[in-house]
């Protein structure tokens, strides 16, 4: 069982993968306690995944009942990603994980140790960003890394800088020890979050967390645009601030990670949903990427791009509100012309309406 053992975690090491471990299918009832009562709160927002069923993705036998184990692993994507750095003008801000398509080698790793349980007569079962089993738990259980209080598990010399994924199998494999690590009196990322999001250590409030809201469908809550900043996808501050993780933080390609956002405004919401294939967008509909792009070109301050948009005014009622927020953020003549002339319908009326107000506080 050891030599198996040795021989599989080599095998995926040798893949590529950066940290690997094995551990039980046993459930995990402390897991399915927090995700059920994390929802009944609220602090789930609208989030399904492992929210939506927390007595499967809690307990690995619910979808594979033969599983005895797991081999879990984690890749680091860091410093690979790059950083954005600054804002630059008429740009918008991408979260490293999703720079490229990270979970390419992740799986192409997990892949290659499922062959080779496969090739011993074991079965062997990919999971990897897959709302059936709640991946940080089974890696903290595995060794990976240890549960830190921005909710990641953070592991040495990578912190949280990881993607996780896990092969299901019928292997006796031996387990590895889980690690005997916390994150000590270190409280770095509550203050960093841009929204405090992060309610207590290892509490995230989805309502509130940046990363969550801009995949929400619908509209962006006012309340959350100007925190927004130049982000359109993702938000990394709690990862950016870890301790653990400021190694990688070094030698990154500098304006990684970020985009045109005039060039999103301007091509189809089919092209946008093709193009960012690897983003998670609601529905697959690109409008909500332009949504995005409209907020962060509003938190520009930008008024060269009052002309853009001014455009959406009049579109998809959607982009046309945060169009409106958008121009009141930028403010100026230009701004404000293009709201007074515009035509408001029943669905765009009032944040025009509270543009105009911001604007002209005096009513004039």
């Amino acid at each position: 069982m050891a030599d198996l053992t040795e021989r599989i975690l080599s095998r995926g090491l040798e893949a590529g993968l950066d940290r690997i471990g094995v551990c039980s299918s046993d459930p995990f009832p402390g897991v399915r306690a927090d995700l059920a009562s994390r929802k009944a709160a609220g602090l789930s927002s609208t989030l399904g995944f492992t929210y939506a069923r927390p007595n499967v993705a809690s307990v690995p036998r619910a979808t594979f009942p033969w599983a005895s184990t797991l081999v879990v692993a984690g890749v680091a994507y860091m410093p690979a990603a790059g950083d954005p750095g600054p804002s630059m003008p008429g740009t918008g801000r991408i979260a490293r994980f999703a720079e490229s398509d990270f979970y390419q080698p992740l799986r192409h790793g997990l892949e290659q140790v499922a062959a080779a349980l496969e090739s011993d007569g074991y079965r062997g079962e990919v999971m990897a960003d897959d709302g059936r089993l709640v991946d940080r738990a089974v890696a903290h259980r595995a060794g990976i890394g240890w549960w830190g209080k921005n909710t990641m598990i953070l592991a040495p010399d990578v912190g949280p800088w990881m993607l996780l994924g896990s092969v299901l199998t019928d292997a006796p494999l031996t387990l590895s020890v889980p690690m005997k690590r916390d994150c000590g009196s270190c409280e770095a990322c509550l203050p960093a979050c841009p929204t405090g999001a992060l309610v207590a250590p290892g509490v995230l409030d989805a309502r509130r967390c940046l990363a969550a809201i801009v995949q929400l469908p619908g509209d962006i809550p006012i309340e959350f645009r100007a925190a927004m900043g130049d982000r359109v996808y993702g938000c990394d501050e709690c990862l950016d601030v870890c301790p653990p993780g400021k190694r990688r933080l070094t030698g990154e390609r500098g304006g990684a990670g970020r985009v045109d956002l005039v060039d999103i405004l301007t091509s189809s919401p089919d092209e946008l949903a093709a193009r960012f294939e690897r983003f998670y967008i609601p529905g697959r509909d690109g409008r909500y990427l332009q949504r995005n792009a409209i907020v962060a070109l509003g938190n520009s301050g930008d008024e060269r791009h009052v002309t853009v948009l001014g455009g959406f005014l009049e579109s998809d009622p959607m982009l046309a509100r945060h169009a409106a927020w958008a121009l009141g953020r930028i403010g100026g003549d230009a701004a404000r012309e293009a709201l007074r002339t515009a035509t408001p319908s029943a669905h765009t009326e009032a944040e025009i309406s509270l543009a105009l107000a911001a604007l002209d506080p005096s009513g004039k």
